[in-house]
């Protein structure tokens, strides 16, 4: 995949997820869970589906949001949030998991949206095996854990 194709890749990636994180927060907030039972919440920090529907709008869609819009702008910090939205996207379905405790296939689907950004990121940094980097001239050089030499 060339770097352009990569580049529109992960900007669909990354507004699917923020269109979806935006989604899944309204229908927690206003729709009370949409049909997930509240009783999915005990023995969880949460009494109702409001501050999990604050944290996937504002946290997990705001990243995928800023992510997509620093890329469509060429910002220099793009990669650097889509890495976050990537990895943020990820972090939610573990914690979700981990308070849930139930399992859905939308878990498996958002797992694998976070996991497709990185691999995405990767490749447009060049660092995914493969993408052709044979030098490690932006590494700092290696001192041997003796600081700096000069």
């Amino acid at each position: 995949m060339n770097g352009g194709a990569t580049r529109t890749a992960l900007l669909v990636l990354l507004l699917f997820g923020s269109v979806s994180a935006f989604a899944g927060a309204v229908m927690a907030i206003v729709f009370k869970g949409a049909g997930v039972p509240l009783e999915y919440l005990q023995g969880s920090p949460f009494g109702s589906f409001l501050v999990p529907g604050i944290i996937l709008g504002v946290v997990v869609g705001g990243t995928q949001v800023v992510a997509a819009g620093s890329l469509m702008a060429h910002r220099r910090a793009s990669m650097r949030w889509a890495a976050i939205a990537g990895f943020g996207m990820i972090i939610w379905v573990f914690v979700e998991l981990a308070i849930i405790l139930e399992y859905s296939f939308l878990q498996t689907i958002y797992f694998g949206l976070g996991t497709l950004e990185l691999v995405f990121v990767f490749l447009m940094l060049e660092i995914a095996p493969g993408t052709g980097r044979t030098s490690n001239r932006d590494l700092p050089p290696d001192t041997g854990g003796r600081g700096a030499q000069v």
